[in-house]
């Protein structure tokens, strides 16, 4: 009875004037979204060591079955887990893996973990640690010592002093008779 039909023409008091006012617009909205903040790196303070090298800054991999000489410069960690004969310059750490092998070589870094073998000239300003699968043989000076039970460390053994110098053992007293 009130219900329009669909075959009647629309009357123009039924017609809304403008189309687009016949539905509701949506608000445009905008979200209010914190603004993303980009971290950007610093240079590091002139005597700040720390922060000009970064635990993942230059770092090289000898992976398993590779072999690997000459010289490496620059390098932030060295990690072997294959062979290499090579002399280390401006290098922080090196980590020898239990299937890496350095031989005949030569390094002078801040810390060292060995866990494979090393044969050569070692010198760790700081800490020496050798776990139980690893081998040091040759000239070795350090400024800290950890051996774990089973490894093992042989040739010309040294400590270092808070200046990175070589001590020298004190002759021995003559004991009186």
């Amino acid at each position: 009875m009130f219900r329009k039909k669909d075959h009647e023409p629309m009357r123009p008091a039924d017609r809304p004037a403008d189309p687009s006012a016949a539905r509701p617009q949506p608000e445009m909205a905008k979200p209010d979204l914190p603004r993303r903040q980009v971290d950007l790196p610093t240079a590091p303070a002139a005597g700040d060591k720390s922060a000009s090298m970064p635990a993942e800054g230059k770092r090289l991999i000898v992976g398993q079955g590779i072999s690997l000489s000459g010289e490496i410069e620059a390098c932030d960690r060295l990690i072997v887990e294959g062979s290499v004969q090579v002399t280390l310059k401006e290098t922080r750490a090196i980590e020898i893996t239990e299937t890496g092998k350095f031989t005949a070589g030569k390094a002078s870094v801040e810390e060292a973990e060995i866990s494979g073998v090393y044969e050569g000239e070692l010198t760790v300003r700081n800490r020496l640690l050798i776990r139980s699968t690893g081998k040091v043989t040759g000239n070795v000076r350090y400024g800290e010592l950890e051996i774990e039970r089973g490894g093992r460390i042989s040739g010309s053994i040294s400590m270092l002093d808070e200046k990175g110098e070589t001590k020298r053992p004190a002759p021995a007293a003559k004991a009186a008779s």
